[in-house]
């Protein structure tokens, strides 16, 4: 290719990978070409940019059919091997069991999605199970509503079936009587220290005098915790660790706290595991064979949990840890989206700005995206920083065979064109695939442009997609022709359109405004749920009849 067809073929091969050109991208392939244009770098980048302008006039199918006929090569999808999870040290078929186990304190978003579906993946990669276990002993922040919201997200909107869904609330007496092992054990001890005292003492490697308390007076206390007789924060259930160890969580941890906070399932319970015990013991109670976490956790903490297990006469699993998944340029923090909403900076945790999983379900992201997601970033060590716009190419890639399309304009411009012919112009539903069906428009001589596109110079050649090319004549616009080749020859942009009299009031919510344009007759009948295209504009999907919430370019 010449370097002038190489701008246009990669110009377009990107447009139509990814939405829109990067110029970058181009330059770079460009010059793989033509490695003598580095001395022009200048001119060059002008051309490209140029050129990417020209190509975003037009729809995807004619940057297809524009690709095919200049460089059809590029087109050619190369065989990509398929993505495997890695094998899981002591794997047997048939007898693993892993866990999904989120705290019900907030609405999950991303970073959650990819690891309970990691967790979901290897159960069926050995046809093992899959346990979703809310860990809900901190009654100050777990609510009904998460646990109901995350429920949602795992088996409504990601698809995941756990072979069984537990509270580990449920569990709390059971995790008494292991907590009760502990003391008869000498292994545990209540505390009675002020809380400034007891983190004074373990930083300084120092034992209180509560330790030395024989194993009856701490079972006395410790029934006395769970009779209510000790006010909040007067006494707790620590572990008899190490307190000169050089890991400092082993320095006689908290196990065991008071709260007088409600439970929204559980009212009676006043004495609540922490997490490392809470989380070692329903492991082991509901029988997992692997865990498989974020290494943000550190092993800091697994060393607590091992000997928590080692105490209590549990097999320990297999931990297999892997980099944290972070999303940039979002905001996740539950606390902070919680009063950004009472605030009313935020309609709700569905949000367009938002990346929780109700959001981004509410804009259309395909399930199928996170489990393709998964395969890509994998298990690696280090951490994955996710940006929004990975999660949008893949799915644009699924949405692309699946999304019928369809006209919208979000700044109508009323033109008319003297002497167009009347004529039924009918369009695909979908570019590649007939047996969807069609959708007509009847073309007269009034038309709905976009206002940037209300731009004409006198004898220059305009087409309205697959229906008219145009000139401006004087102070008028006038009927050239219809033949899309002649248009192709000589012609300056092609734009979409709309016929004036028949066009329907369109709303779509974007993450930084609301549109309110005008779209063809025949989207007043997509149902909601229903995800399309907007020729030009981007993927939508339909919220209520005549609303849509944007989902990418």
């Amino acid at each position: 290719m010449d370097l002038k067809q190489a701008i246009r073929a990669y110009a377009l091969k990107n447009a139509l990978q990814f939405g829109k050109a990067s110029e970058g991208a181009v330059i770079s392939k460009v010059l793989g070409l033509h490695p003598e244009e580095k001395a022009n770098i200048a001119k060059l980048r002008s051309l490209i940019t140029a050129e990417i302008q020209t190509i975003s006039t037009l729809a995807a199918e004619q940057q297809k059919s524009e690709l095919e006929k200049l460089a059809p090569e590029l087109l050619e999808k190369k065989k990509e091997e398929k993505r495997v999870l890695p094998e899981l040290p002591n794997a047997v078929q048939g007898k693993v069991v892993t866990r999904i186990p989120p705290e019900p304190s907030k609405y999950a978003h991303v970073g959650h999605a990819l690891s309970f579906l990691i967790n979901a993946l290897y159960a069926e990669k050995y046809q093992g199970k899959c346990i979703l276990k809310f860990e809900d002993t901190n009654p100050e922040k777990c609510t009904k509503e998460y646990v109901d919201a995350m429920l949602e997200d795992v088996t409504g909107y990601l698809g995941i079936r756990p072979d069984k869904v537990v509270l580990v609330s449920d569990e709390l007496p059971r995790m008494y009587q292991e907590a009760e092992k502990l003391i008869k054990d000498g292994k545990a001890y209540v505390c009675l220290c002020e809380r400034q005292s007891m983190q004074d003492l373990r930083h300084r490697g120092k034992q209180c005098a509560h330790r030395r308390h024989g194993i009856k007076r701490n079972l006395q206390l410790w029934e006395e915790m769970l009779a209510g007789k000790h006010a909040v924060g007067s006494a707790v259930l620590r572990l008899a660790g190490e307190m000169a160890a050089e890991n400092q969580v082993m320095r006689d941890p908290v196990l065991f706290r008071i709260s007088d906070a409600e439970h929204f399932k559980h009212a009676q319970f006043r004495v609540w595991p922490l997490y490392d015990f809470e989380n070692a013991v329903s492991d082991c109670i509901l029988g997992v064979t692997h865990i498989l976490r974020s290494n943000e956790f550190g092993t800091m903490r697994t060393e607590l949990q091992s000997l928590l297990k080692q105490l209590l006469g549990f097999p320990d699993q297999s931990v297999t840890q892997y980099g944290r998944f972070n999303i940039t340029g979002a905001l996740t923090k539950g606390r902070e989206i919680r009063e950004a909403i009472e605030r009313g900076e935020f309609i709700g945790w569905d949000d367009p700005r938002l990346v929780t999983l109700k959001a981004l379900k509410r804009r259309g992201i395909l399930p199928e995206t996170f489990r393709e997601l998964v395969q890509e970033v994998g298990m690696t060590q280090n951490e994955t920083n996710i940006d929004f716009s990975v999660l949008a190419a893949i799915n644009r890639r699924l949405l692309d065979k699946r999304a019928n399309r369809y006209f919208f304009i979000a700044q109508p411009e009323k033109v008319h064109i003297t002497a167009a012919p009347g004529r039924r112009v009918e369009l695909r539903l979908h570019p590649e695939d007939e047996r969807r069906g069609h959708r007509v428009l009847i073309a007269k001589q009034d038309f709905l442009l976009e206002k940037k596109d209300v731009a004409f110079e006198k004898g220059k050649l305009y087409r309205l997609m697959d229906c008219l090319n145009f000139t401006k004549e004087h102070d008028h616009l006038a009927f050239h022709s219809e033949d899309y080749e002649l248009y192709r020859k000589d012609g300056e942009r092609i734009m979409h359109w709309l016929p004036a009299d028949a066009a329907v009031d369109i709303t779509v919510v974007m993450p930084d405004a609301v549109i309110k344009g005008k779209g063809e007759p025949l989207l007043a009948k997509v149902k909601p749920g229903d995800i399309v295209q907007f020729e030009r504009f981007g993927f939508v999907r339909c919220d209520s009849p005549g609303e849509f919430w944007f989902s990418h370019r």
